[in-house]
C-alpha cells in the first residue's frame, strides 16, 4: 500500500503547490514526477519487507529516471531554464549511459 499512498500524496502535494503558487502551466512538465512517486513508494516497501535490495535499486532507478525527464522538459518548456540550449548533450550522455551500464553490471 507505500506504492499508491506515494503516488496519491505526490500528486496532492504538486496540486496543492500549484494552488497556492497559480502555476498551473508546470504540469506540463510536473507530471514526469508521477513515476518518481511509484519510484518512493518502491523503494518504501523494499524498506519495510526488510533488506529486499532489488525493490530499493528498482525505485531509485525510476526516480533517477523521473528527476531527469523532469529536468529535460522543464528546461524544454523553459521553466526551469537549468540547461538552457545544451540540454540535448544531457540527452545524448543518458543515452550514452543507458549503452554503457550493461556492460559494466557486476554480480
Amino acid at each position: 500500500m507505500a506504492t499508491p499512498a506515494c503516488i496519491v500524496g505526490g500528486i496532492g502535494v504538486l496540486l496543492y503547490w500549484q494552488n497556492v503558487t497559480g502555476n498551473w502551466e508546470s504540469w506540463a512538465y510536473a507530471w514526469t514526477l508521477i513515476p518518481g512517486f511509484v519510484g518512493v513508494g518502491i523503494v518504501l516497501t523494499g524498506l519495510l519487507s526488510r533488506g529486499n535490495r532489488q525493490s530499493v535499486h528498482e525505485g531509485g532507478t525510476l526516480i533517477l529516471i523521473s528527476l531527469v525527464l523532469f529536468a529535460i522538459f522543464g528546461s524544454f518548456f523553459g521553466a526551469l531554464g537549468l540547461m538552457g540550449k545544451y540540454w540535448p548533450i544531457l540527452l545524448v550522455a543518458l543515452g550514452l549511459l543507458m549503452l554503457i551500464r550493461p556492460l559494466f553490471r557486476f554480480r
